[in-house]
């Protein structure tokens, strides 16, 4: 594995004010990359820039704001970016695990909102800015939950009949799908697009669950879960191998290949996916 030089390249990194995203931050700004850390809360997001910047000697590290709990947030966010210079590697990141049931700006379930069409809708519009750059890369942040999820039910993509659990699963099958998708379209264009499995990470993403599972995590089952600094390794590696210039259409795991479940490699489905979000975010099908 050998990291290529990111000095003069520009990465936004959604989710980035905690766990794996922050760790991916962190990362990207010690190896000399311009970093763009997003996150909902514009307080932390600075204070947590400047200490990135103070720590790496690397001053260009800025916070960016969108809460993708509203799509037209993520639509501004992309139009900031879009702006700018150059825009060479998007980690789309950001997730939730929503055990309450609530609804984003637009009416979807939070979940499959927060975790599959806004960054769906993001990398969209960012795709000319990435194209422009090219080379350039998209790495999806994904998981081993996808598994449990089964096939994709297009009659309930809001997780009205499942759990909070299998919801997050279903929005992690979205991911490798949206993955699938995008990388068929961007074929020899420039722009490469992989999936990443971070583990199971002792981050924030779990602060919802209940006591008992909280606990479990914490003690029992904590000898299976890993830092943030060793989730973030194989989207960073995503990001800055050498040997990945061209590969595409990847899911990873410990920084090595591996085939995800048949579901996420169900091409039909991933066509259905990318028409029914183009419908649900209002982009205009390419």
């Amino acid at each position: 594995m050998t990291a290529g030089s990111m000095n003069g390249k520009t990465c936004l990194v959604t989710g980035a004010t905690h766990g794996v995203g922050l760790a991916s931050a962190r990362a990207l700004a010690a190896a000399g990359a311009t970093v763009l850390l997003h996150g909902r809360d514009a307080a932390l997001g600075a204070a947590l820039a400047a200490d990135i910047a103070r720590v790496s000697g690397n001053g260009a590290v800025r916070f960016v704001h969108a809460d993708f709990l509203h799509l037209e947030q993520v639509r501004e966010l992309a139009a900031g970016i879009a702006r700018l210079p150059r825009l060479d590697v998007l980690i789309n990141n950001a997730g939730i695990i929503d055990t309450a049931r609530r609804c984003t700006a637009e009416g979807y379930d939070a979940t499959f909102g927060v975790n599959h069409l806004a960054p769906f809708l993001l990398t969209n519009l960012l795709l000319p800015k990435l194209t422009a750059c090219a080379p350039a890369r998209v790495i999806v942040i994904a998981s081993e939950a996808h598994r449990r999820a089964g096939w994709l039910d297009f009659g309930d993509l809001m997780n009205t009949r499942v759990g909070y659990l299998r919801a997050y699963a279903r929005s992690k099958l979205a991911n490798l799908l949206f993955m699938r998708a995008l990388a068929r379209r961007t074929r020899g264009g420039g722009v490469t697009v992989n999936a990443a499995h971070p583990g199971v990470v002792r981050s924030q993403l779990f602060r919802g669950l209940p006591a008992p599972l909280r606990f479990a995590l914490a003690t029992v089952l904590r000898p299976f879960t890993c830092s943030p600094a060793q989730g973030a390794r194989t989207g960073v590696y995503l990001a800055t191998a050498v040997e990945l210039e061209r590969a595409s259409g990847g899911y990873y795991r410990d920084c090595r290949r591996l085939e995800p479940a048949a579901a996420a490699r169900c091409d039909e489905a991933a066509a259905r996916l990318w028409s029914e979000s183009v419908r649900l975010t209002g982009l205009e099908a390419a």
